[in-house]
């Protein structure tokens, strides 16, 4: 089977004929489209590249630092051992449940050398290089695989589905789906299947890379899982392609079965943790209705774009992580104009692909919409689909929102299609190139992509990078920076991060940001962060709004005991707090915890207070 056209043998699983050109010429094409991509990745996070260890990507500031922390986790496993899916080294004593989290347990894994030689600053840089790079890139071989005869028309398509404004606005922090690699390449092992003779291998890698997709962004797998099943069943209907979906079926059959024993043996750990661990939880931790596609947001442009500096501007998602679709007007009128074009010069067999695809895109931006319909911000009464998808098991953890990206692919394939129609000069006169050409420069110019915007953020205190909080917290105790570590400031989380990195004597942390359940546990849904105690937002209520609490013995009475279940040995606050926006409140903690805790010890470049569990604070 063939996303651009039906196959013509039973066994063949590439039915457009071989790029012309000698393989020196094929090489050549590959070497340009790799360095084409690696460049427009690192142009993207070159601030950065600048300065790693104490720049930090403005809009998602919280999101860097989990990754960063996860990357360091994966040092840790391989020195000391333990549970890759869940961990007490944060959130004392209760943990985390990394299964349920976005762990990219492999990434960890495979970059831990990186991560230990220069720390996990840059390898979170590095893994979000390569992640959009490897995107653009997987796209183009896939692309040229299936669908275009042309390497420039798989070349746009490619670069086109790697620096999406969806993707762009995702590698704000996300290192899970920045992974745009993942989709072409399942597709590819998925089409694969249908080979005779081979389903047992196709079957094998297809679990493998299943496997693989699950540990590093399982939202993103279960989307595409979700696309190629919906393109299969579409493409398959029709009388035109039935007989070759009908003939392929034993085989792909016998791949699946093999692909559901590969990844049920390498997933059965992971999903019983995402499922029914400890920790875990249902649904998702962000509100659903919050983070749906606006129906003008596809018409729209996002933050990072050349539309966008030139002033076309909007505030339709929720935050610039978000900004999923964000296509353009005159994109999305190029595409229709593109299939339409496509379709009627389509034979039986193509014109099955083009509504398989017609059928993807349009239930996946159905989907994108979530519960309700939302149009220019405004909430509507109208229900849609999803309010009753979202009370079904994945479904009720996916964020409706992200269905969108689902959209990049699809219009990746029909642009590439249609570039490779046009340059087939003996097919379409000469002014439908010149209009197309037109159309092309006027709907993909606006979206070429702006660098990620970088900011400051506090660096590494000497006490801990020189390794003085261990004179205050014997190994596998717990210290705390202040405030507690969560997603609006997460500076105690990069510490224990970069401690973990280096290796030595390790610490606990209380709080920390990360998903997990709400006070009824596992029936519950999900909350970002451990559920707060009365003494760790007193500190945080400090930083964000520079509020002085009244400190009472009813205050100190309540923070012995939190600070007894946590069994924190000090705390310490550094001379300045990274906060989502900017830098937080100093001042107003260190009032706060002096009023509490009493006069503070300076110590390098940090303010220290020890604490006795069940003694401190005392009194007054």
């Amino acid at each position: 089977m063939s996303v651009a056209a039906p196959a013509t043998e039973a066994g063949e699983d590439r039915p457009v004929p071989p790029v012309v050109g000698t393989t020196s010429r094929l090489r050549r094409s590959h070497f340009l489209m790799a360095l084409a991509s690696l460049g427009l990745a690192v142009y993207l996070t070159h601030g950065l590249w600048r300065q790693p260890y104490t720049h930090v990507i403005a809009d998602n500031v919280g999101d860097q630092a989990f990754f960063e922390w996860v990357l360091a986790y994966g040092t840790h496993l391989l020195r000391h051992g333990g549970d890759p899916f869940f961990t007490t080294m944060m959130n004392t004593p209760l943990g985390v449940n990394l299964a349920a989290n976005t762990s990219i347990t492999v990434y960890a894994i495979l970059f831990a050398p990186l991560t230990v030689l220069a720390g996990p600053q840059v390898t979170f840089v590095t893994v979000l290089t390569l992640n959009m790079a490897a995107a653009a890139f997987a796209w183009y071989l896939f692309l040229g695989k299936f669908v275009a005869r042309n390497r420039a028309s798989a070349a746009l398509g490619g670069l086109f589905c790697g620096f999406a404004p969806g993707f762009v606005a995702h590698a704000n922090g996300h290192l899970n789906w920045s992974s745009g690699w993942i989709a072409p390449v399942v597709l590819w092992a998925l089409l694969r299947l249908r080979q005779e003779g081979r389903w047992l291998r196709n079957g094998v890698v297809l679990g493998a890379l299943l496997a693989v997709g699950f540990s590093i962004a399982a939202e993103g797998l279960f989307f595409v899982a979700l696309a190629g099943g919906v393109f299969l069943i579409a493409w398959s209907v029709p009388r035109a392609t039935r007989a070759e979906a009908r003939a392929a079926l034993p085989t792909v059959l016998a791949g699946l079965g093999v692909t559901a024993v590969v990844a049920g043996v390498l997933l059965a750990y992971p999903l019983y943790m995402h499922f029914t661990g400890p920790q875990t939880f249902g649904g998702t931790g962000f509100n659903q209705r919050h983070y749906a596609e606006d129906i003008a947001s596809y018409f729209a442009y996002s933050d990072r774009t050349i539309a966008a500096w030139a002033g076309l501007t909007n505030d339709l998602a929720p935050n610039p992580t978000e900004q999923t679709s964000f296509f353009g007007l005159p994109l999305m009128i190029l595409v229709v104009a593109a299939w339409l074009l496509l379709w009627r010069r389509a034979d039986a067999g193509r014109r099955s692909t083009l509504r398989a695809l017609a059928v993807v895109g349009g239930v996946f931006m159905v989907l994108s919409f979530g519960p309700r319909l939302l149009i220019f911000g405004t909430e509507t009464d109208i229900p849609l689909p999803y309010a009753i998808l979202q009370r079904l098991p994945l479904f009720d953890s996916a964020l409706p929102a992200r269905f969108a990206l689902v959209l990049v692919g699809v219009f990746g394939v029909i642009l590439a299609m249609t570039a490779d129609l046009l340059l087939d000069r003996e097919t379409v006169p000469h002014p439908a190139h010149t209009s197309f050409a037109a159309a092309f420069a006027f709907a993909l110019i606006p979206l070429f992509p702006l660098p990620l915007l970088t900011t400051v953020r506090t660096p590494e205190p000497k006490f801990i990078a020189d390794g003085t909080w261990q004179r205050y917290v014997p190994a596998g105790g717990t210290i705390t920076s202040l405030p507690f570590a969560t997603n609006v400031a997460a500076d105690g989380q990069r510490w224990q991060a970069y401690t973990m990195a280096r290796g030595g004597p390790q610490f606990r942390i209380p709080d920390g940001y990360f998903l997990g359940p709400d006070t009824g546990g596992k029936k519950e849904k999900g909350r970002i962060g451990a559920v707060p105690r009365r003494t760790d937002w007193l500190f945080l209520r400090a930083s964000l709004y520079g509020y002085v609490a009244q400190v009472t013995n009813w205050d100190r009475a309540q923070a012995r005991a939190d600070f007894q279940y946590w069994g924190i040995d000090a705390v310490f606050l550094t001379d300045e707090i990274t906060g989502a926006d900017g830098m937080l409140y100093r001042a107003a903690v260190e009032l706060t915890a002096t009023e509490l805790l009493g006069q503070p010890e300076r110590v390098d470049d940090v303010l220290v207070w020890r604490i006795r569990p069940g003694v401190d604070p005392i009194d007054r």
